[in-house]
């Protein structure tokens, strides 16, 4: 793998710094991100101005939407908009589902599917985990029974991030109970405006609401937005798992979260008077950070080169995942730890639009709280730390 930038590479930096500055809006750029982004209609106006440019599916192959971008290219990308404040993109769309359509999807699911995600006009949510079943995601209940060219979906998922905000759900399901649990799951494609489908809000531990209980009673859904064969869903849902670990490496926003940090510290005191970016347990503690995410993106780049050769990267994203939201987190202490007692006004009704009340604290303050405790997830989701452990330890280790 080349990491020195070309000529070229250099040229194309410019090309998206120039594009940066002159294209994304300054009331986007300085949104302040809560969750997995800023707003919904904020991002669908970077989503558009992006769809316009041709720049919005940089991992996709270009023959259904892609940017033809090389991994360097891409990697160019996405430390510049990291660095410029654009916000990121939700990934069920683009990073999740649209992959498994583009590659294991028929002729008539890439025609209905691909344009829209490509262009932000229809929003999506995963549905795999449920009460009972998130790391032993095989043990799934939901179930959905054959009745002639549909499906009767019954079940419940659970922790399902924006489904309050989302056009369609893309959700594992019990179509046998023959065999191994994994061998009788199936993947279907699922328009949340259909009839027996109820959303439930969960406000989660930083008081906002970005994940929801999802019901299915008697749904009807096409055997046509089943996605491949039935009972092969896993193989699809492992598909999908890779391609998310590989993104919740998060290494251009940890290098931001980096900087973002150093300018707090400069501002904050220490106790004993100096700079906080001067005391030296501080700096050190991100000092170490520093080192472990270098080694990361190093990794990280690796394993993209990996993919982009069609070599398999299944068990080796769980490096990406572990040490990727290890690192967020430790960031997201270390701010919660600079800005001290103004972590503890609450900011809900500011960051949720019903109030203009004045700011308790410095800016940089807002959302101090709620990135932490949002954060905390991390290791959660997208299969537990605990799990992509033992995923090593097997397939890599050998033991």
């Amino acid at each position: 793998m080349q990491l020195a930038l070309t000529a070229e590479d250099e040229k194309f930096r410019h090309e998206v710094r120039a594009f940066l500055a002159a294209e994304l809006p300054r009331d986007i750029a300085e949104a302040k991100s809560v969750g997995i982004g800023v707003s919904k209609e904020l991002t669908k106006r970077w989503y558009r101005i992006l769809h316009d440019k041709g720049w919005i599916a940089p991992a996709w192959p270009a023959q259904f939407g892609g940017t033809g971008w090389t991994l360097t290219q891409r990697h160019i990308w996405q430390e510049e908009a990291a660095s410029a404040g654009a916000p990121p993109l939700p990934p069920f769309g683009l990073s999740m589902v649209g992959p498994v359509i583009y590659t294991f999807g028929n002729e008539a699911q890439k025609a209905q599917h691909l344009p829209g995600i490509l262009s932000g006009d229809t929003w999506w949510c995963q549905g795999y985990s449920e009460p009972g079943s998130g790391s032993d995601l095989a043990s799934l209940k939901t179930r959905a029974v054959r009745d002639g060219d549909d499906y009767i979906v019954n079940g419940q998922k659970i922790w399902t991030s924006y489904a309050h905000e989302a056009d369609w759900i893309f959700a594992l399901v019990r179509t046998s109970d023959q065999g191994k649990a994994q061998e009788g799951i199936s993947f279907l494609l699922i328009d949340m405006r259909t009839p027996g489908i109820q959303v439930r809000p969960l406000v989660s531990i930083d008081e906002l609401h970005h994940l929801n209980e999802v019901f299915f009673t008697d749904v009807r859904v096409p055997v046509s937005n089943r996605i491949g064969e039935e009972n092969k869903g896993w193989t699809y849902a492992k598909f999908l798992l890779a391609h998310e670990r590989t993104g919740i490496a998060n290494v251009p926003e940890s290098k931001r979260a980096v900087e973002t940090i150093k300018e707090i510290a400069r501002i904050e005191r220490s106790d004993s008077g100096g700079a906080l970016l001067d005391e030296p347990d501080f700096r050190q503690r991100l000092s170490e950070i520093e080192i472990t995410l270098a080694a990361l993106e190093v990794t990280n780049l690796r394993i993209l080169a990996d993919a982009a050769a069609g070599r398999p990267v299944g068990e080796q994203s769980s490096m990406l995942k572990v040490v990727g939201t290890e690192v967020s987190q430790a960031l997201e202490t270390l701010a919660i730890e600079a800005i001290d007692h103004y972590v503890a006004p609450s900011q809900k009704d500011r960051l949720e639009g019903r109030s203009n009340a004045p700011l308790v604290g410095p800016d940089h303050a807002e959302t101090a709280f709620v990135s932490y405790a949002f954060g905390r997830a991390s290791t959660i989701y997208g299969g537990s730390n605990e799990i992509q452990r033992n995923i090593m330890v097997k397939a890599v280790l050998g033991l």
